[in-house]
């Protein structure tokens, strides 16, 4: 099924590994074969990755946009998720989710749950800062 964008001016995407980004004015197109595609809203820079689930997320990213290459990647997110676990039992849940989505190699579906679990953890860190 074809996938149809839209992109705002200066509006960057990647699509199939590559980095495009739009000129001056919005542009619409479409996609007509299947290829992983994250609009600018959903792509999360190394230097944006400062938290545990923040770095599970882009890991997951990673093998969404270059899935020849998930074998060096997997153990890095595996290595993430347990450490994340061990800390935070409570995110148990949606980490199995995550790890599904993961197994049947459904990328985008699981970064979508990281979303959930970058949320979550948001959560976590407001409600220990108000704590203290």
């Amino acid at each position: 099924m074809p996938l149809k964008l839209t992109l705002k001016p200066q509006e960057k995407v990647i699509i199939g590994g590559a980095v495009v980004k739009n000129g001056a004015s919005t542009s619409h197109f479409t996609i007509e074969n299947n290829v992983p595609v994250l609009r600018q809203a959903d792509i999360l820079t190394e230097a944006e990755a400062t938290t545990p689930c923040r770095r599970i997320y882009l890991a997951l990213q990673l093998m969404y946009i270059d899935e020849e290459n998930c074998a060096a990647t997997l153990p890095i997110f595996s290595a993430l998720v347990d450490e994340l676990l061990e800390a935070v039992p409570s995110m148990k849940e949606l980490i199995s989710k995550t790890n599904q989505y993961t197994l049947n190699r459904e990328y985008y579906q699981a970064l979508k749950q990281a979303k959930k679990l970058i949320a979550y953890e948001e959560e976590l860190l407001i409600n220990v800062s108000k704590s203290c």
